[in-house]
């Protein structure tokens, strides 16, 4: 009834996501065969070892067309700590709109890296920067933050 011909699952999500792995921390459909996958770069962060086994699951799968997801890289912010918990930034937690990409800013080096990479996957959209250090407290951001409502096929 729904039209699902694939299930992907993926292991363990961030540190600090209280969801323990929503997806949308972690990874994101960018287009009928394109992912964008968060991966950090410090082997010593705690996020190194699940986000990487996650890219070996996601490298792994075949769509129902036989063919592979191809899955793009989207850095980790630096670590952000708020009265000794980890919160759970991340650049996956972006919102789609009809004509915006919103994505969550960190005031931290790989904001313009993600923005960039976002930029290229989302050419008919603009694709906007929102300072998500305070929204990020309450362990969500921007698609956290809403409801999206797909329109009908007319």
């Amino acid at each position: 009834a729904l039209g699902i011909t694939n299930v992907i699952w993926l292991g363990q999500g961030i540190a600090g996501d209280d969801t323990h792995g929503h997806i949308d921390d972690v990874c994101r459909f960018v287009g009928p065969c394109t992912v964008v996958l968060c991966q950090e770069s410090n082997p010593s962060d705690v996020n190194y070892r699940p986000l990487a086994e996650n890219r070996e699951r996601l490298e792994g799968q075949r769509l129902a067309d036989g063919s592979r997801l191809e899955v793009i890289p989207l850095p980790m912010p630096a670590p952000l700590v708020f009265d000794g918990y980890r919160l759970p930034a991340s650049y996956a937690n972006f919102y789609i709109g009809n004509t915006v990409v919103l994505v969550p800013t960190f005031n931290d080096p790989h904001d313009r890296e993600a923005l960039g990479i976002l930029s290229e996957l989302f050419p008919d959209r603009t694709v906007v920067g929102i300072h998500a250090g305070d929204v990020v407290w309450g362990f969500g951001t921007l698609h956290c933050l809403t409801q999206q409502q797909p329109a009908l096929p007319r």
